[in-house]
C-alpha cells in the first residue's frame, strides 16, 4: 500500500471522487433499488439490478440498459445480474424500461465503476540527450517517417515545425495567426492535425507540402489539449479526465474513455503518445508520465521523470510536456515547456 500511495503522489495531483455520489431515478411509478449499490464499482464486480414497485402495479417484463445499450430482459420483477468487466470507467447510466398492464415507464439511476487496477512505478534510462529550443513552449511532440515534429503554443508565437532533433535545425515552420493558441498534433494517413486550446478550432495540413487544407470546428463543447493516433483514429485530450476518439475523415468524436488510478480521476491529461497500445500521457505540471490501458482508461504504469528536471535550465512553471516515440529506435523522446534539453529514454518494468 505504501508503493501505491507514493506512485500517487508523484503523478498527478489526484482529484478524489466523494462517494455518495450515485443518483436514485424519479419516477412515480418505479424506482431502480440502489439501496444496497456501494459508493463505486470496479470492473472485477458485477451490479444486480431490481425495481421498487411502491404503487404495486403487476409488472409485466423489465428492459435494462446501461449508456442506452440494451444489456438484458427479465420478466416480472426478477433481478438481473449484469458483469461489469468489459464496462468503462467512469459514471455510467442505467436504465430500467418497465412494462405493465399494456404501459411502459422508465427509472434512472448513475453507477460510478473504478479502477482496480495498482499503477507500477516504471523505470527509465537515458540514452541521449540533444538541444532544444529554450523558446518553444511545447504542446506536441511526433515522429513521422524519421523526421520530428513539434508544435508550441502562446498566442501570438505558436507554431509548428519540423526539424532535425539532433542539431536543432529546422526544416519546415508554420506560424498561426496570432488569434490562436496552439496544441496539440498528430500526422495520419499524410495529413497533419493541429488542435488549438480555447477556440474550438482544429487544422489539417498537407504532411509532405505542410500547406493547410482544412479547418474544421470541434463537435463537442471542450478544449483541445493533446493528440496521438493509431493509424486509423485520432485520440485527443481535453484539459479533463477524458480521452476522445475522433475519426479523422469526418473530424467528429465518436467515443471517449475516462482516465483513472483507482478511484481518483485523473484530470488535466495532456501530450499523448500511443505506444505498444497503450497512451502514455503528460498530466498538466507533474513531471510524470502515466501509462494508460487504452481500452479501460485504468493508470497502469507511472514513469517518474522528476530527475530530468535537475538536468536543465527550467523555473518552476516550465513543466514536463511532449512524448515521442521513435518506432525506429523503439526509445522515447521528452522534453517540456521552455527546456533547454530533449532526452531520448529506454523505458522498462
Amino acid at each position: 500500500m505504501k508503493n501505491y500511495n507514493f506512485l500517487t503522489t508523484i503523478l498527478l495531483g489526484i482529484t478524489m471522487i466523494g462517494c455518495g455520489d450515485t443518483k436514485k431515478g424519479e419516477n412515480s411509478l418505479f424506482n431502480i433499488d440502489n439501496s444496497a449499490f456501494p459508493a463505486h464499482f470496479s470492473t472485477s464486480q458485477s451490479v444486480s439490478l431490481g425495481v421498487l414497485n411502491p404503487k404495486d402495479k403487476k409488472i409485466d417484463s423489465i428492459v435494462y440498459y446501461i449508456n442506452d445499450t440494451k444489456v438484458g430482459t427479465v420478466n416480472s420483477a426478477t433481478p438481473f445480474k449484469f458483469e461489469l468487466k468489459d464496462q468503462k470507467l467512469g459514471y455510467q447510466n442505467l436504465k430500467a424500461m418497465v412494462f405493465f398492464g399494456g404501459e411502459n415507464s422508465d427509472a434512472t439511476a448513475r453507477i460510478e465503476v473504478i479502477s482496480d487496477v495498482t499503477p507500477k512505478l516504471m523505470k527509465y534510462k537515458i540514452v541521449n540527450t540533444y538541444p532544444h529550443d529554450k523558446t518553444a513552449f511545447t504542446e506536441g511532440l511526433e515522429f513521422y517517417k524519421d523526421t520530428l515534429y513539434e508544435s508550441t503554443g502562446q498566442k501570438g508565437t505558436s507554431y509548428f515545425r519540423k526539424y532535425d532533433y539532433k542539431t536543432g535545425k529546422v526544416y519546415q515552420e508554420v506560424t498561426m495567426d496570432s488569434k490562436y493558441f496552439g496544441e496539440g498534433i498528430t500526422i495520419i494517413n499524410d495529413k497533419i492535425f493541429q488542435l488549438t486550446w480555447q477556440e474550438k478550432t482544429g487544422f489539417i495540413y498537407d504532411a509532405k507540402t505542410l500547406k493547410l487544407e482544412k479547418s474544421f470546428t470541434y463537435d463537442k463543447d471542450i478544449e483541445g489539449w493533446g493528440m496521438t493516433n493509431d493509424g486509423t483514429y485520432i485520440y485527443c485530450g481535453d484539459g479533463t479526465e477524458k480521452i476522445w476518439k475522433m475519426d479523422p475523415k469526418t473530424q467528429k468524436m465518436v467515443d471517449y474513455i475516462n482516465v483513472y488510478s483507482g478511484q481518483s480521476k485523473i484530470k488535466q491529461v495532456n501530450e499523448l503518445e500511443l505506444i505498444d497500445g497503450k497512451f502514455y500521457a503528460n498530466v498538466w505540471q507533474k513531471d510524470a508520465i502515466a501509462v494508460i490501458n487504452s481500452t479501460s482508461g485504468a493508470v497502469e504504469g507511472i514513469l517518474d521523470l522528476s530527475g530530468l528536471r535537475k538536468l536543465v535550465d527550467v523555473t518552476e512553471e516550465d513543466v514536463l510536456n511532449g512524448i515521442a516515440y521513435n518506432p525506429k529506435s523503439k526509445t522515447i523522446f521528452v522534453t517540456g515547456k521552455n527546456w533547454d534539453k530533449m532526452f531520448e529514454i529506454s523505458v522498462s518494468e
